[in-house]
């Protein structure tokens, strides 16, 4: 509903639901916050700032009163929440291809961020089908000139860079991947995000180990939430399809992803850049995903989708169509849980719901950029 006094009702709901589920045990200690105090007057390179990610993390970084500069190609859907909610606005935003080696330095000389999140990147495995070569120098030599930049005219103390959660070697085996397990690739985004954890490990090792610059990658599983317009992703296609009442078609109904809401993994990059900062012994790979019970089978989220948007038609195929995807993949979240306070706060099914409020509101007309602080603030509140 686009009624702000039905939402909050339905927030203290789950708030109250979570804040049971914690006194019962299922997290252990509560989850922290990130701290006003220590992000107030930061300065943050944010690269990939006019995607959906991006956009979410410029919000809630700006919502603690950190200094946000965009590096970022302009924003490829229509609509966008780049555009929707103002993001521009809201920082130092700059149109730059992490690719160009020069623009990138210049921009980092002249700003001489503290904190660096990279999460500029070709973020699809069917369009690496299609494009290999721009998927490999955007993901793989893309995060060598952000490394490389910041080596020779940064003045950054902590660097957090995005890849993925397909960046294992995914034999398909029941048992989630850990930070430990070997890298590798069947698709070329998979294998060009796992290249880009080489390269972040050799930068590490041969240069900011020495420098006294704390480095880490963070591999998050299948993000969802309002405001992700991009192609070939389940709930934008379903998005896109239901609100002209078209069919979804879905090709992989029995695939299962770890699945989690968009400011899951977002407050784990955050909470994971300010535990840099103060211990940086914590330099490495993270996995940021659900609970065990996060991972599900396509159908089972498109089917939950449907029923929380209200409407909506879908085929499902028989056969498999179109190139090689993994069918079977989970994360192990143990190290991230222990190391660094991370956990979960929302159960699939209300990841899902958010979701499609998230876009309902938004094609009420609600306003966008008071639609995103308001959910930062309740899952802030999730304690």
């Amino acid at each position: 509903s686009g009624n702000p006094w039905i939402r909050f009702v339905k927030r203290i709901c789950w708030k109250n639901c979570g804040y049971l589920v914690m006194r019962h045990g299922r997290y252990g200690k509560k989850p922290v916050n990130p701290s006003q105090n220590f992000w107030c007057d930061k300065r943050v390179l944010l690269t990939g700032h006019s995607g959906f990610k991006g956009s979410w993390l410029t919000l809630w970084l700006r919502s603690l009163g950190a200094k946000v500069t965009g590096i970022s190609l302009p924003p490829n859907t229509n609509p966008s929440l780049f555009t929707l909610a103002k993001i521009a606005n809201e920082c130092d935003s700059q149109f730059c291809d992490i690719r160009d080696l020069a623009t990138l330095t210049a921009v980092i000389r002249s700003t001489q961020p503290e904190i660096v999140f990279n999460l500029a990147a070709q973020p699809l495995v069917r369009a690496s089908y299609r494009d290999p070569i721009d998927t490999f120098t955007t993901n793989t030599m893309g995060t060598a000139n952000v490394l490389e930049a910041l080596r020779v005219y940064g003045d950054a103390q902590v660097v957090v860079l995005i890849t993925t959660d397909k960046v294992y070697c995914n034999h398909e085996m029941l048992l989630p991947y850990g930070e430990e397990d070997a890298l590798g690739g069947y698709d070329p985004y998979s294998a060009s995000k796992a290249a880009s954890e080489i390269v972040i490990s050799s930068y590490r090792d041969s240069f900011f180990n020495t420098q006294g610059i704390a480095v880490a990658s963070a591999r998050a599983g299948n993000v969802i939430g309002g405001g992700d317009w991009s192609e070939d992703r389940l709930i934008p296609d379903a998005i896109k399809a239901w609100k002209n009442d078209g069919v979804l078609n879905i090709r992989r109904p029995n695939a299962i992803r770890p699945w989690q809401h968009v400011l899951e993994p977002l407050g784990g990059y955050i909470r994971l850049a300010q535990q840099l900062w103060e211990s940086p012994a914590l330099v490495g790979a993270y996995n940021f995903g659900p609970e065990s019970d996060g991972a599900a089978t396509v159908r089972s989220v498109i089917e939950s989708a449907r029923a929380a948007y209200g409407r909506g038609r879908v085929h499902y195929a028989r056969d498999i169509d179109g190139p090689h995807e993994a069918e079977f993949l989970t994360l192990d979240i143990k190290k991230a849980k222990e190391l660094l306070g991370v956990r979960p706060r929302l159960s699939l099914e209300q990841a899902i719901t958010l979701t499609m409020e998230w876009y309902r509101d938004q094609e009420a007309g609600v306003n966008v950029r008071d639609l995103c602080d308001e959910y930062i603030k309740f899952y802030e509140g999730l304690l």
